[in-house]
């Protein structure tokens, strides 16, 4: 299993931006999952400023993900891409363990739990 975060360029140059207007002592990013919606989890994606020892990380010029070990198998080969659409932009997600989604796009369900 390819268990590997990757960051397209226009995510990083957002991520940096970001991490250079956030709070003193934050180390990253951290993504993971949270309980939602009517399909299962969504994703989160805040700053950080510890690194657990359970904790994953992966590097892209500077901009640091750091994943917990408890969902890094469901979030293993997903990339993290900045889109722009007219006058919108955002993260957006490719994730190849997610097998379905809501209507409303909010959650989704990965393979494992996809036959409950």
């Amino acid at each position: 299993m390819n268990k590997t975060i990757t960051v397209t360029p226009a995510a990083q140059e957002h991520l940096q931006s970001s991490i250079a207007s956030s709070p003193a002592g934050t180390i990253g990013i951290r993504f993971g999952l949270r309980d939602a919606g009517c399909s299962g989890y969504a994703y989160t994606i805040d700053f950080t400023d510890t690194k657990a020892e359970d904790d994953h990380s992966f590097e892209f010029d500077g901009v640091k993900i750091i994943v917990n070990g408890a969902h890094l198998q469901s979030l293993a080969g997903t990339q993290i891409d900045y889109v722009k659409q007219g006058m919108n932009s955002l993260l957006s997600f490719n994730n190849p363990n997610v097998v379905d989604a809501c209507g409303c796009g909010e959650s989704f369900k990965f393979r494992d739990q996809a036959s409950e």
